[in-house]
């Protein structure tokens, strides 16, 4: 995981990334439905469990797009990851806590399947970070399957600017013969404008569709 860091002097964002980060503070949230109908049929047939394949399609989406790995490191500079990994919730159903698991992210869908069900299988213990040494390059998917959101909306608090997204994945839901997933995707806008999000939704309901180019 390399850390790229932006010359701010020749960033086309800057004036945007300076009003946000310093006047007005603020990150934003909005909830979309994407149809995985077709990608669930798959998944199906092929005996394989959705909730990998939804980290998979979250983590291929936000490689594609440096607003989606945008952070401050330690030297109070701005940059991007050249990769992300998603750090992803996981109940322990006997304690009814959750873990918050990583895994690396790999290209190939069958080698990510297979390490995150594995992580999944060692570390979902209830300890809220049951991994030691935890890297920096990770970005936060949360699973909600109980509830069929419409909206939802996450209130960081934090002495420092929280530039990474954040996802948060509902429980399907069945219209018109389609079913669908709701995501709630959080951003700082210092770093991310509704039109990059457009990009990300429609990479993401590509994804879903065309299921057959990596399944």
């Amino acid at each position: 995981m390399k850390f790229i860091e932006i010359d701010m002097k020749q960033w086309v964002r800057k004036e945007h990334y300076e009003h946000y980060i310093n006047n007005v503070r603020c990150s934003y949230s909005l909830t979309i439905d994407i149809d995985v109908s077709d990608l669930l049929t798959r998944l199906k047939a092929r005996e394989l469990k959705s909730y990998p394949a939804q980290i998979y399609m979250l983590s291929t989406v936000a490689n594609q797009f440096s607003e989606f790995r945008m952070t401050i490191n330690e030297q109070n500079h701005l940059g991007y990851w050249d990769i992300v990994n998603p750090m992803y919730t996981v109940l322990n159903t006997k304690t009814e806590t959750f873990s918050a698991v990583w895994t690396q992210y790999n290209k190939s869908f069958h080698k990510f399947y297979e390490a995150c069900l594995d992580d999944m299988a060692q570390y979902t213990t209830g300890v809220l970070f049951p991994q030691k040494n935890i890297p920096p390059a990770v970005f936060n998917i949360s699973s909600v399957p109980w509830l069929d959101f419409t909206a939802f909306n996450l209130n960081v608090f934090s002495g420092e600017a929280y530039l990474l997204p954040i996802f948060t994945i509902g429980r399907y839901r069945n219209e018109h013969g389609k079913t669908l997933m709701p995501l709630a995707i959080q951003c700082h806008h210092a770093v991310c404008d509704g039109f990059h999000v457009g990009k990300f939704v429609e990479a993401l309901r590509y994804m879903a569709a065309n299921s057959e180019e990596w399944l």
